[in-house]
């Protein structure tokens, strides 16, 4: 797993509204969120409280992060479904377990694909079951 300073260093937003950043700052210590590119609300100043960057707690976002991913793909909600790609996509790089070089250009049925293989490689609840993610049923 890549350390928070390395992910500080090499991590660039892919998501169009942030998302991603969100998420990752929630490990980032306040005085070093300027470094991510997230800036706090004057009236937050001083009162942020990261989560310790370790790969149960990282882990634990992912899993949060698949299930909502495969709430928005299978509601086919497109733009969010798409914007949770690029989510998980970061907690892989992260992690590097085998996901990180998952290619992007396989983005089939609302990213389905990524988020089962996630899903299976870290044993949480996988709701297409048998399925790859790729079958026409779950296209609109």
């Amino acid at each position: 797993m890549k350390t928070l300073e390395q992910v500080i260093e090499m991590h660039e937003s892919k998501t169009l509204d942030g998302r991603d950043l969100s998420r990752l700052a929630m490990f980032v210590p306040e005085e070093s969120l300027h470094l991510i590119g997230v800036s706090l609300k004057e009236e937050y100043k001083g009162t942020h409280k990261h989560i310790a960057f370790t790969k149960e707690n990282v882990l634990k976002q992912l899993e949060e992060d698949v299930s909502f991913a495969f709430e928005k793909a299978l509601n086919q909600r497109g733009l969010s479904a798409g914007l949770m790609f690029d989510v998980v996509m970061m907690w892989n790089w992260i992690l590097e377990d085998g996901l990180e070089n998952w290619n992007t250009n396989e983005y089939a049925q609302y990213g389905l694909p990524l988020f089962k293989a996630t899903a299976i490689k870290y044993g949480f609840d996988n709701p297409i079951g048998e399925d790859t993610g790729s079958e026409s049923k779950f296209a609109c």
